[in-house]
């Protein structure tokens, strides 16, 4: 009762697939971060994730969206739901590159869909001051904030976290955007299995093969 909300007629089962996880936290990471319009933003990775945030920082009003992606398929689906540029974090250093699209000002919102220390302080070296890390990244070790990136605690940077808000009214909300058209995530359900095959369907996630982002496994 506190979760559950009717999909909307002529929306299919796949068409929501991502509402109850990946988009209700992509969309939390561009809502946290409070962008508002004609804000730049910087996404630091292109996971599912990742991709769900670049699509929320367009809805939210941003008018350029940097993401930092080194797969082509993914960066591919990154511009089709909104970003702007994408930056190769192996062809190019992120940061600098990033602050050159800006023309050296940072961005106003970063949004880390990662989860690593690398990522991270990137994310926070990308800042103009008074800016906002609004973190998605679950986090295996220590995160440490250094000095420099945090310019010492004089730039007025605000880090904030979140992970994947529930309720009724916030599915309602997600199926809402979903039947209106103003973002499709088909894309990203690139494979498909029936439940027999779901050990064939777990081996291929676990090895990134054949251009996967997400495993639909149907009863």
């Amino acid at each position: 009762m506190a979760n559950l909300a009717p999909i909307p007629d002529g929306l299919t089962d796949e068409d929501v697939l991502m509402c109850p996880d990946i988009m209700s936290t992509g969309y939390s990471g561009a809502e946290s971060g409070e962008i508002r319009i004609g804000e730049t933003v910087a996404v630091f990775a292109q996971g599912l994730i990742g991709l769900c945030a670049t699509a929320g920082a367009k809805l939210k009003g941003a008018t350029t969206i940097i993401a930092v992606e080194s797969v082509p398929a993914r960066a591919e689906v990154s511009r089709r739901l909104g970003a702007d540029h994408v930056v190769d974090f192996r062809a190019v250093d992120p940061v600098a590159e990033i602050m050159r699209l800006t023309d050296g000002r940072g961005v106003d919102v970063a949004i880390e869909a990662l989860g690593t220390q690398a990522t991270f302080e990137g994310a926070l070296r990308v800042l103009r001051p008074g800016g906002t890390l609004s973190s998605l990244g679950v986090y295996s070790t220590d995160l440490k904030i250094p000095l420099g990136p945090f310019a010492a605690g004089l730039a007025d940077l605000r880090i904030v976290t979140t992970l994947c808000p529930g309720g009724k009214e916030r599915m309602r909300r997600l199926m809402a955007v979903v039947a209106s058209g103003r973002v499709d995530l088909r894309p990203l359900v690139t494979h498909r299995f029936k439940l027999d095959d779901i050990e064939a369907a777990y081996e291929l996630f676990s090895h990134q093969r054949d251009g996967v982002l997400k495993v639909a496994i149907t009863p």
